[in-house]
């Protein structure tokens, strides 16, 4: 007597997809939860803190002084006769506002995580108010800047990376996880809002706060995987293949080209020492025989030019045959990121890269860079992504009270991955292993954690055998 094989209805593989989901999800918050929530509170820290640091350095960035400044090179000059050791002069960012210091910045390989140091010079005293490592392109502080590499490695350097890319590769995964077994629930979601059980509970707040977030977690996730080192890059490969580039100035003086190029939006998380537009060396001698005498003129013709931010970064050429860039560095809204290329022997614009003139694309990747940061919108940014960081920590502590309410007991058997793969269609696994293959090769370390799931997943299968 012959049997058959049971035929798979449109419901049963239906029902196959909505137990795939619901174990991949459950995998999700299990494994990779930990690496979210640590993400989500060092986040929550990084941005709730630029008031903090403004108040512990307020003698370093600050000044009393009233009356006239004085010249960039008299300002450099005193910030080297401060220093010990003789560092390359790689930026000067004058002071942006009445009050405030001139930073003169160095290469300094001492200086922990950032590979520079900014002397603080009271512009109209020359005085130095003090003498601290800098980051990024916020120029962010000591106390910032351990805080934002526990955000991205734990401070544990490139090999802490892993952690960071784990959790921005499955957060917009569980997100629309979590959106379809919403969806999937209907009526039996409403019937809950009169239950009491602890269980119940917890889970309609876990989802009802995970419906509120939704947006802001697809947003942070995709965001932070520009900034990691596997798909980030691969992402970087995929938007200079298709044209999606931020134009920045040309730096050639050797044949002039008013062509723009690419630049980095993630400047404020590289390292100082591997920024490509940092110079690798001393500032050309033989083109120049006092450099820092420069300072005032390039700014002058960067001013004429129309580069009109208070904040701006003033960079010489690294070599005879490159012009020095000015940049306009305000991320908040309006946005004032203008830059230009000054040929400091005629002190005439060669190239320059207006905000105004870019792309939407670029405009929209330097928008939501600087909204994930907490810069766009000052204080208003601020309080969304902290109310939104925190509310991801709790969702995340309310899903792990939810299993272990419903975890199970000794001897209990669970509806692996497996199962649930085996009751698909033949389109529903081709579909399905496509996108598993695409985003695990797109994404390295989503794919790796993915076979470490099937892997779990077996073994847990085999001893319930």
């Amino acid at each position: 007597m012959s049997t058959k094989k049971p035929i798979k209805t449109p419901e049963s593989s239906s029902n196959a997809m909505l137990l795939l989901i619901t174990r991949l999800h459950f995998y999700i918050g299990l494994f990779v939860g930990p690496f979210i929530f640590v993400a989500a509170f060092t986040g929550t820290l990084y941005v709730l803190t630029p008031q903090i640091e403004s108040a512990i350095y307020k003698d370093v960035l600050t000044t009393q002084s009233v009356g006239e400044s004085q010249p960039l090179s008299q300002q450099i000059a005193a910030a080297k006769s401060h220093l010990q050791n003789n560092l390359i002069l790689f930026a000067v960012r004058p002071a942006p506002e009445t009050g405030d210091t001139t930073r003169i910045m160095f290469l300094d390989a001492s200086a922990q995580h950032s590979g520079a140091r900014a002397v603080f010079i009271d512009p109209i005293t020359l005085e130095v108010k003090g003498n601290l490592p800098v980051y990024g392109t916020s120029g962010i502080l000591p106390l910032r800047t351990t805080i934002d590499f526990m955000h991205r490695q734990l401070l544990l350097g490139e090999v802490g990376r892993y952690y960071s890319e784990l959790a921005a590769s499955w957060l917009w995964i569980a997100a629309l996880g979590g959106v379809f077994l919403w969806y999937k629930g209907g009526k039996k979601n409403k019937a809950e809002l009169a239950n009491k059980t602890a269980h119940l509970r917890k889970r309609r707040r876990h989802y009802q706060l995970g419906l509120l977030l939704f947006v802001g977690l697809v947003f942070v996730s995709i965001t932070g995987l520009t900034w990691s080192k596997w798909a980030g890059d691969n992402i970087s490969t995929l938007r200079n293949s298709i044209g999606w580039v931020t134009p920045s100035v040309s730096q050639d003086l050797t044949t002039i080209d008013h062509n723009m190029m690419m630049s980095d939006e993630h400047a404020d998380h590289l390292n100082h020492s591997s920024h490509h537009n940092m110079p690798a060396k001393k500032p050309a001698a033989e083109k120049f025989e006092d450099v820092d005498a420069l300072f005032d003129g390039v700014l002058k013709a960067a001013r004429d030019a129309g580069i009109d931010a208070n904040k701006l970064e003033i960079r010489p050429s690294s070599t005879k045959d490159k012009a020095w860039r000015v940049s306009e560095i305000d991320r908040s809204w309006p946005t004032q990121v203008d830059s230009v290329a000054v040929d400091a022997s005629t002190m005439t614009v060669t190239s320059r890269a207006d905000f105004a003139t870019f792309p939407i694309v670029a405009k929209l990747i330097r928008w939501g860079i600087d909204a994930h940061m907490g810069i766009l919108f000052g204080v208003a940014n601020q309080i969304i992504l902290a109310f939104f960081g925190l509310s991801l920590c709790l969702m995340i502590i309310w899903g792990y009270k939810m299993w272990w309410l419903r975890r199970p007991q000794a001897g209990s058997s669970a509806k692996p991955l497996r199962q649930a793969w085996k009751k698909l269609s033949g389109t529903q696994k081709t579909i399905t292993l496509l996108i598993a293959i695409i985003l695990g090769v797109s994404m390295p370390v989503m794919g790796i954690s993915l076979l470490v799931f099937l892997i779990i997943d077996t073994l847990r299968w085999k001893y319930q055998q």
